[in-house]
């Protein structure tokens, strides 16, 4: 499942890490698959398992 590059970075800023949000916003693509952009994923301090139940929409249960 493919997540949407500004939905992470709104994730980022909401944590309070706006330089981590910045980088994002220039090295990840536009769609990031957490599998696939993992050591990405994890250069900002985000956890691909954990990433899913953090973006509203996205935690299978009805969001």
């Amino acid at each position: 499942m493919n997540i949407d590059k500004a939905q992470i970075i709104d994730l980022l800023k909401s944590q309070g890490k706006n330089d981590d949000a910045d980088r994002a916003q220039s090295e990840l693509p536009d769609q990031v698959d957490p599998e696939q952009h993992s050591d990405l994923l994890a250069k900002f301090g985000i956890n691909p398992q954990d990433l899913l139940g953090k973006i509203p929409g996205l935690g299978g249960f009805g969001g």
